[in-house]
């Protein structure tokens, strides 16, 4: 299934469910803080962007700055912060530096971006990162970007989760989990380079 068809998909089933319509007066749009530092650090808006809001535990598609879906995430348990260590979500402009498990059956279990089982298997019945890795760079210097809080260093993934039941609340130990339906649609959709704005509300 290619791209286009996959924005359509999503944007028939927003419609659909009257959750919004692309018009509305209500619909979700780009955060005017991530545009804002996009033009600071001279970097060109992707064609697609993900925007993760931590109050509200969601991650949002944009396509061509129009909002097309929103979906439930999880963030750190021990909430927002930046210095290595912490096992804090952090903010910012990021990007997709690098997509890991492209192809591999859903609940493949990965250890340090490697292939080591399957959440079939009793001894990774409850894996922390499983079906596919989405990592990320931070693309702000001193506040995602080098020294000790550096994200791409700290392992800051959008990844799946064996336990899906904590979706939509804070669990994670400082990546974004996504339920493997989300995670493997949004994988197959974007390509590496595409923006990603973390921010607290």
């Amino acid at each position: 299934m290619n791209r286009c068809v996959l924005i359509c998909a999503m944007s028939a089933a927003v419609l659909a469910t009257g959750c919004a319509s692309f018009h509305s007066m209500n619909q979700p749009t780009l955060p005017a803080a991530c545009l804002a530092i996009c033009q600071k650090l001279g970097v060109a808006p992707t064609k697609y962007i993900l925007t993760v809001n931590v109050a509200a535990q969601t991650l949002s598609l944009f396509a061509d700055g129009t909002f097309v879906k929103k979906f439930p995430c999880s963030t750190s348990r021990f909430g927002i912060g930046q210095i290595e260590g912490s096992n804090r979500t952090p903010l910012g402009l990021h990007r997709i530096a690098e997509k890991i498990g492209g192809g591999e059956p859903v609940g493949t279990v990965f250890q340090s971006r490697e292939i080591v089982g399957h959440t079939s298997q009793p001894e990774f019945a409850d894996a922390k990162i499983t079906t596919r890795i989405l990592w990320l760079e931070g693309l702000e210097p001193g506040l995602n970007q080098g020294t000790n809080v550096d994200s791409h260093e700290r392992y800051i993934y959008i990844h799946g989760i064996a336990n899906q039941s904590t979706i939509g609340e804070p669990a994670s130990c400082g990546c974004i989990h996504l339920a493997d339906a989300d995670l493997i649609l949004l994988f197959d959709l974007l390509p590496a380079g595409t923006l990603v704005w973390i921010a607290a509300t």
